[in-house]
């Protein structure tokens, strides 16, 4: 429904009614506030940045970091682990099979060396006045879905409508209020409207950002082409790659689209190097590793410190075959650790938070498990400027001041709450477990005769932790046993994919390993992980935390228009969620662990928020050839 039409249709009937000074007064201030919108100055470019200026003019060639002349060709082959049952990426439903929203398109693209700007992709140019109050965007008329037809701004309107409809009920209500209405303007000419009382920032990029759908591919069979429904066919797209082949549970191919429309514009130049890609799905990772070094793929991106410590001293890497590097990774950790869910009853209580993190040796398992490669993550955004550190002061303090009651009056005078330290010597350092002990008593769990924790009514002190990752086996254990050690009775259940993909969408579980994906630009996203109206379903807050103290902070993070006060304010957020406890934190990397057969090459200076594995690097074709010349790849 139109936001305006809803506001307006009442007052013009009250207009109608009254007759008077009162009315023309209303009448007059309506019309000035018409002239002032009329006169307000409209801005006209070729891409957007919600902070500063565009760092590429208008009309330049390539991004800095590609390699324009990278050649095409070859196949990129790497692997998955797990299962999947659905190319439909939009649902909750299944698992959605490798790169299956790759194939859809929108109308800004980002820049991998610039934090929140974004270029025109199947969008030409966008105009939106000074308020920002609503956009349009001017798109390619060359552009083409999978199957030759033209992408138009009916399927655009389509598509943002399809997504509130059908899709996520996180994502669609927020955007809902945000976002009251879409329109045509022409063939290639598309408008959207934003709601009055929301903040503007990230308005612009969130539909520039909306995956591009064929209406008439929708339209064709609705009943069995539903986004909130898992399905095999993939649909139609209009992206370089389209899908070639599958294999359930074992394999997905792609192929480069021959006639895809977009290969010449500049945000893809140097880009989209492949003539296949090619996902190989196992069952678990010391599967994958094997074949990895049979050659069966030929890239592979390491995440288990043992591996890469360990695993990488086969024939083909001694032969100079394999390349195993490290390389930069400029963006912000992901807030990773071991999400309690906040549903539990047993997780209200801060204390318990507090003694559940005091049981986690990081010391210890970097140190014996991980072979010292980590470093542990204290904040959500690890390492940056907008990490909160030492007592709050100047403008954070004062936006803490600001929530009142809301917030725990600790978090004023104290320094933001850090991991703990522990010793290496051994799994359970007794100091942290004696402390956390002390915190359960606090908290009304005692111990009992057969050493359980129970509360006043007789209810058990029970954490079970879910996994589907025999990785984590050996994390995990340790951290149960010292539970244990506190008198909790906890547990581990690892199980299959399906099952854990089920259960962790609906929040059915004690503890998970999980997280938050964060970034230098936070903005409406955050609603959906820790908003207060999505808590309840959303599938990117895992522990359902939210808070008034937290809705306030992040109202007034997407409300921000300059730099300094954005910074301030998610310095507050960051304070307030470690306040909270509701994760222990685990361990960042900092880089990339990559390992691959000696074909592929990449360009000298990589972009500091992109590896580009998938759409930067390229093939060497002697390199390949000489490699199945030798024996060495089939």
């Amino acid at each position: 429904m139109n936001h305006d039409s809803a506001v307006t249709a009442p007052r013009a009937i009250s207009l109608q009614r009254q007759v008077g000074i009162v009315g023309l007064a209303l009448l007059m201030l309506l019309g000035f506030a018409t002239l002032a919108r009329a006169d307000e100055k409209i801005i006209k470019q070729h891409g957007f940045s919600e902070f500063g200026d565009l760092k590429y003019p208008e009309g330049f060639a390539h991004f800095d970091y590609v390699n324009p002349d990278a050649p095409k060709g070859g196949e990129l082959s790497y692997a998955s682990q797990g299962t999947f049952d659905s190319f439909n990426p939009f649902n909750r439903q299944g698992r959605a099979g490798a790169r299956s929203a790759d194939q859809y398109e929108s109308l800004l693209f980002p820049s991998y060396d610039e934090p929140a700007s974004y270029y025109g992709l199947v969008a030409e140019s966008l105009e939106y006045p000074e308020s920002q109050d609503w956009v349009i965007f001017n798109m390619r008329p060359e552009a083409r879905f999978s199957d030759g037809t033209p992408v138009t701004a009916e399927d655009v309107v389509f598509s943002h409508n399809l997504l509130l409809d059908q899709g996520l009920q996180s994502y669609a209500e927020a955007v809902r209020e945000r976002i009251p209405k879409a329109e045509v303007l022409g063939p290639h000419r598309v408008k959207f409207y934003f709601a009055e009382g929301f903040p503007r920032r990230a308005m612009i990029t969130q539909v520039g950002g909306t995956p591009i759908f064929s209406k008439a591919w929708f339209e064709a069979d609705p009943e069995n082409r539903r986004l909130d429904k898992p399905r095999m066919e993939p649909g139609i797209g209009s992206a370089p790659y389209v899908l070639d082949s599958y294999d359930i549970n074992r394999r997905i191919v792609y192929k480069r689209n021959p006639d895809y429309w977009g290969d010449d514009i500049n945000v893809n130049v140097g880009r989209n190097n492949y003539d296949t890609i090619r996902i190989e799905y196992f069952s678990d990772s010391i599967a994958a590793m094997e074949a990895f070094k049979a050659g069966e793929f030929t890239f592979r991106q390491e995440n288990n410190s043992k591996s890469w410590a360990t695993s990488y001293d086969f024939p083909a890497i001694d032969k100079g075959y394999v390349v195993k590097e490290e390389l930069a990774d400029g963006e912000v950790p992901s807030a990773t650790g071991f999400v309690m869910n906040m549903d539990r009853p047993q997780f209200q209580d801060p204390r318990v938070r507090a003694a559940v993190q005091l049981a986690f040796n990081f010391e210890w398992t970097n140190e014996s498990l991980q072979y010292g490669l980590f470093q542990q993550r204290n904040s959500f955004w690890e390492g940056t400027h907008l990490e909160a550190k030492g007592i709050p002061e100047g403008r954070e303090l004062e936006i803490l001041e600001s929530l009142g009651d809301d917030l725990d009056p600790e978090v004023l005078t104290s320094e933001p709450v850090s991991a703990h330290s522990s010793k290496p010597e051994r799994p359970n350092d007794r100091r942290n477990l004696r402390t956390a002990m002390k915190l359960l008593d606090e908290a009304g769990w005692m111990v009992g005769d057969d050493g359980v924790r129970r509360n006043a009514e007789g209810q058990t002190l029970q954490i079970e932790f879910l996994s589907d990752d025999p990785v984590l086996d050996r994390i995990i254990m340790p951290f149960v046993e010292n539970l244990k050690a506190m008198g909790i009775a906890a547990g581990y259940n690892r199980i299959d994919n399906a099952q854990f993909t089920l259960r962790r969408r609906e929040r059915d579980f004690d503890m998970i390993s999980g997280g938050y994906r964060t970034s230098l630009q936070p903005s409406t996203g955050l609603y959906q992980q820790y908003g207060t109206e999505a808590a309840e379903f959303s599938v990117f807050n895992p522990s359902g935390i939210h808070g008034p103290d937290i809705e306030v902070l992040i109202d007034a993070i997407v409300s921000a228009t300059e730099a300094d006060e954005l910074t301030a304010n998610v310095r507050a957020l960051d304070r307030v969620l470690r306040s909270k406890r509701f994760m222990v934190p685990t361990w960042y990397l900092g880089k990339h662990w990559v390992a691959y057969w000696d074909k592929y090459e990449y360009p000298e200076n990589l972009p500091p928020y992109a590896l580009g594995i998938e759409d930067l690097w390229w093939i060497n074709a002697d390199k390949a050839a000489e490699l199945k010349s030798s024996g060495a790849l089939r």
